[in-house]
């Protein structure tokens, strides 16, 4: 069974078409991916470089290994503040130290079997965190394509937009490189309305091809991607950085590098898994690759590495089918970063960021929000809630925040509890409570009990109840003790209580 299945796969990457496909698809990436690991780099506050030997090996390393087929890896925003804080307090050469520990631990959570605990996550949270992490982006790259830094996290850049607008306005440079990065994402736009020849060529490619000619013809003074060797910043730690993990603050570091990259890969291909029909994630290899991504990326010095849903998301749109996309484009990462910088210097920044404009609108469940209101709202709120606490603190923390939410929706929906009261003319008034009885419905329980007459005597029938928790039973306990002692007759409850 399996060496018929080995072929098959065999067969389906040597096909022409595929190999096609993922050519295109990594080239797309790639131009994805620079402006991400220098943005990331710059914002940790180390050189940009590092940021490159991360996507680097994301590429050439992670993307070689089993898990998730079309999930690419490389530097990720949401680690930016820790990694800013952890060269702050530590200094960069420490941290490889750092990086080399957290992935470490990562491989030994993925042996252990952890990151299929990570499928056990609801839809609506992770198209919210595709939301949010669209939004986000959306803010943030706004501000390269006018050619201005954003402010920072996502309420201070989503602040800043108004001051945007009125500075790209009234400054030439600002309109040049606006009008760059806008004409970008007008090609990528209109580009599925051409021919079918035409779009042959990836639109993200033909774009940015097309903002090059643009900026070359018309001497547009805009920004361009500046990078240097890659060699004299790489750097192996020293015995003596090892230190770091001698103290309480670089332990809690790891802890955080580890959690918050774990989560981000496993999240991050919940949501790829969800934009294909490829084969889907094996969570535990997925955890062990981003773990030996992340110990190369210690013994290297560079940024710590996480599953990018941006790349990813901009891998299976481009078409790929094969892990052969993220390879070659941690290849052309290498083959342009090292060998051929001056390839990168011709690139504006704001069509770069108008390709990341242009991926974080794709993100936005806009066509499913309408008809999901109408069948489930209640997952529309988990949605909403999800993407708003994204954008107004990270990526970590608004997941956690939508699977709370998604748990308390899902206790609320399985708690549901039926009271039927038999008022007869004489006798006993007979109360039979059936369903889930938990302590979200203990204010309709005793509302409806305590409601009842004290003059007549009262059954109270449990039989057909799944599930009675202890707050029910103490407050139904608590409830017959205090209609016991002023009614005319004791409640007659079943041993159940």
């Amino acid at each position: 069974m399996r060496t018929p299945m080995l072929r098959s796969l065999r067969k389906t990457a040597l096909d022409p078409s595929t190999l096609r496909a993922d050519f295109a698809a990594s080239l797309v990436v790639f131009l994805v991916a620079v402006p991400l690991c220098v943005g990331v780099a710059v914002a940790s506050g180390v050189p940009a470089e590092l940021g490159l030997v991360t996507g680097i090996v994301g590429g050439l390393l992670t993307g070689l290994m089993p898990g998730s087929s079309l999930q690419v890896s490389g530097p990720a925003a949401g680690l930016t503040v820790l990694v800013y804080e952890a060269v702050t307090e530590f200094g960069v050469a420490a941290l490889g130290v750092l990086v080399l520990a957290s992935g470490l631990l990562q491989l030994l959570m993925g042996l252990l079997g952890l990151g299929r605990l990570f499928r056990a996550i609801s839809v609506s949270v992770v198209q919210g965190m595709l939301a949010g992490i669209g939004l986000v982006l959306i803010a943030g790259q706004l501000y390269a394509l006018a050619g201005a830094r954003a402010p920072g996290n996502g309420p201070a850049n989503l602040a800043g937009l108004p001051g945007l607008a009125a500075d790209t306005f009234s400054s030439s440079t600002a309109l040049a490189s606006f009008a760059v990065g806008g004409g970008t994402v007008a090609v990528l736009v209109l580009w599925k309305h051409l021919p079918a020849k035409v779009r042959v060529l990836p639109a993200p490619l033909a774009a940015v091809a097309l903002a090059v000619l643009a900026t070359a013809a018309f001497g547009l003074p805009v920004a361009k991607v500046e990078v240097n060797g890659l060699l004299d910043v790489v750097h192996t730690p020293g015995a003596s950085s090892f230190e770091v993990l001698t103290g309480l603050g670089g332990i809690t570091t790891v802890l955080a590098f580890t959690l918050i990259a774990s989560a981000e890969s496993l999240f991050s291909a919940a949501a790829v898994d969800r934009l294909h029909s490829g084969p889907r994630t094996d969570y535990d290899r997925e955890l062990i690759a981003q773990g030996a991504g992340n110990t190369v990326c210690g013994l290297l010095g560079a940024l710590p590495m996480t599953a990018v849903i941006v790349r990813s998301a901009a891998n299976v749109h481009a078409g790929a089918r094969t892990k052969a996309s993220r390879v070659l484009h941690g290849g052309w990462l290498l083959l342009f970063a090292a060998l051929l910088p001056a390839a990168l210097g011709v690139i504006p920044l704001p069509a770069l960021a108008g390709v990341l404009v242009h991926a974080g609108f794709k993100l936005l469940p806009l066509g499913s929000l309408v008809p999901l209101w109408r069948t489930h709202r209640g997952e529309v709120l988990v949605l909403t809630a999800t993407a708003v606490a994204i954008v107004a603190t990270n990526m970590f923390e608004g997941v956690l925040l939508g699977l709370l939410l998604a748990v308390l929706k899902t206790a609320w929906e399985t708690s549901s509890v039926h009271l039927e009261v038999d008022d007869r003319a004489t006798g006993a008034i007979r109360v039979t409570v059936s369903g889930n009885a938990t302590f979200l419905r203990l204010p309709r329980i005793l509302d409806t009990l305590e409601s009842l007459p004290r003059d007549r005597p009262i059954e109270l029938d449990l039989d057909a109840l799944r599930h009675l928790d202890h707050a029910c039973r103490t407050a139904l306990q608590d409830w017959a003790g205090r209609h016991n002692a002023h009614g005319v007759d004791p409640v007659r409850v079943p041993a159940l209580l």
